[in-house]
């Protein structure tokens, strides 16, 4: 702890341990979420060039109760993926909660580090081939320090999974945090405070931002932790689109991955022609900045990022040996949900964007199991009547779509 706003912050997290979880709840599901999840550590970090033979040594800086850390080292025991999870946070109730969540689970791929990510330079941990670090940095008086601590432990080739807020879905927080520090101050007991908040939610005006966001629900869904990170968190800043961008950049990294992309791709926004033709003149930076002021619901920004000299091309999603690999939903449900129109549509925190897909889709999706390489999708249809051309065409098509959403990615090779 370096300050006073150190030492509050490390008593909101003894007293309501974020997010709330109860160990108990491991038997009825997993929870799982970006950054941190397996596949896509597969795909945008290593590009689908990291054999899944070799094995992955993860750190999950600022593990609070254990989302990242449980379902990341689930993921890797139910796969026979050799390596290990290391959960670091200096909260001793997160802890608590984190490890009975684990032995709820048996597992046992898990490393436990009750300290600072601010610690890391010089503590002889690591080196780690991938680093999870999702809503710490916002709340450091020096972000870049942070980032520099978990640099200081990336392995060679490595990459970063981060979560950030972001400012334009969070409208409302900062105008509550605002009343919040004159009712509730700062050097009150986290329980006083957290009393205070209540009282405000119950009488909050009907012209409130936060009673129009319906981005969030940590004020209404996430319990006496939720409310109180969201409103009387000590130390809270957002990074817009340009923002993230620069920070990152200014510590030599790149990122691999906004999540998910077609949130940061303004056309589908933009029918207007004349507009596009505005829009397709600005850099790629300037386009994702662009949607989320136009989108005005992106409350965090999720990224992947690596190191800007060790950027690699992601493996050829065309190559015949290449295996495709659905994030959650298995093909035959995703196939069963594209509409009699070729489309299908995703729904990004209230904002409807359809995605087209080609009249092959649902034939090649059912066939996609993680185990099939493109080759033998392929020749599957093939038996079917289907050519080798048309195939290229719908399978380019397919792809290029649903990795947009973050839905279909490519398999780490054997």
């Amino acid at each position: 702890m370096t300050d006073t706003t150190d030492a509050r912050l490390a008593a909101q997290y003894e007293a309501y341990p974020y997010p709330r979880r109860d160990p108990r709840d491991e038997a009825k599901r997993l929870i799982v979420g970006s950054p941190g999840h397996l596949r896509e550590i597969d795909h945008w970090v290593f590009g689908a060039r990291r054999a899944a033979s070799r094995p992955l040594s993860a750190l999950i800086a600022g593990g609070g109760t254990g989302d990242a850390t449980i379902m990341l080292a689930q993921q890797m025991a139910r796969e026979e993926r050799p390596g290990s999870v290391t959960w670091l946070d200096r909260s001793a109730a997160s802890l608590k909660i984190a490890q009975g969540r684990a032995a709820a689970r048996g597992l046992g791929n898990v490393v436990w580090e009750q300290r600072s990510l601010l610690e890391l330079p010089g503590s002889g941990l690591g080196p780690f081939d991938y680093i999870d670090c999702c809503g710490v940095l916002h709340h450091l008086s020096d972000p870049a320090e942070g980032l520099r601590a978990l640099l200081s432990v990336l392995a060679p080739g490595g990459g970063l999974g981060l979560m950030v807020y972001a400012p334009h879905g969070r409208t409302g927080v900062y105008m509550l945090q605002d009343a919040l520090r004159l009712l509730a101050p700062a050097d009150e007991a986290p329980a006083a405070r957290l009393d205070a908040a209540k009282r405000v939610m119950r009488h909050l005006p009907e012209t409130a931002w936060l009673r129009r966001n319906g981005f969030l629900d940590d004020h209404g869904n996430g319990g006496d932790a939720g409310l109180y990170d969201l409103l009387l968190n000590p130390r809270d800043r957002s990074f817009s689109v340009s923002e993230l961008h620069a920070f990152l950049a200014g510590e030599g990294l790149a990122v691999t991955c906004w999540v998910e992309p077609a949130r940061y791709d303004p056309i589908p926004l933009l029918p207007d022609p004349r507009l596009r033709t505005r829009v397709e003149a600005l850099d790629p930076i300037g386009r994702a900045a662009l949607a989320e002021a136009l989108a005005g619901n992106v409350s965090a920004h999720i990224v992947y990022c690596v190191r800007d000299a060790e950027r690699t091309e992601r493996a050829d999603f065309m190559a015949a040996d290449a295996v495709p690999v659905l994030r959650e939903l298995s093909g035959p449900e995703l196939a069963g949900g594209i509409q009699p129109d070729g489309t299908i549509t995703v729904v990004f925190d209230g904002l409807r964007l359809p995605v087209v897909l080609p009249p092959l889709a649902p034939a090649i999706l059912r066939l996609v199991d993680g185990r099939r390489t493109v080759g033998a999708i392929a020749a599957s249809l093939a038996q079917h009547g289907t050519g080798e051309a048309a195939f290229q065409r719908a399978w380019h098509a397919t792809f290029t779509a649903l990795e947009r959403i973050n839905r279909l990615l490519l398999a780490a090779p054997a």
